[in-house]
């Protein structure tokens, strides 16, 4: 999927012990409600393993690439603008955002719909304090 700067990642070539993919929007309230504590789980756990990948929800560039800076979200980014229609979403079922996944290393589907205190205890559990 493309990345802010123009180019391609793929959802399963990051890296990491344990990966969060966000789906999110920037015009979502709730999602940016939730990105400090996204932020402060990446800080905490980034060298122990953790990856996040934030997938948004975005038709306008402009709008993705701001929300982005503003919040703060120094980790990976995808979007192929396509809002609701985009294939990621019909391939993961996402039928709102927020939506998080939380995948091991081998891209299997570890949980779904955790949020703060629960995804922070999920990742603890597994990487550690």
């Amino acid at each position: 999927m493309p990345t802010p700067d123009s180019g391609q990642v793929s959802l399963y070539s990051v890296k990491g012990k344990l990966k969060i993919i966000d789906f999110w929007a920037s015009w979502c309230g709730p999602c940016r409600m939730e990105n400090p504590n996204m932020v402060k789980l990446y800080d905490d756990f980034k060298d122990k393993g953790l990856a996040v990948i934030s997938v948004s929800l975005d038709e306008r560039k402009a709008a993705w690439t701001q929300a982005i800076q503003k919040d703060g979200m120094p980790w990976v980014h995808v979007s192929d603008l396509k809002g609701w229609k985009s294939e990621v979403v019909k391939l993961y079922n996402v039928d709102s955002v927020p939506c998080i996944l939380v995948l091991d290393e081998n891209n299997r589907i570890l949980a779904k719909n955790i949020r703060a205190e629960k995804l922070r205890a999920f990742v603890e559990e597994r990487l550690g304090k």
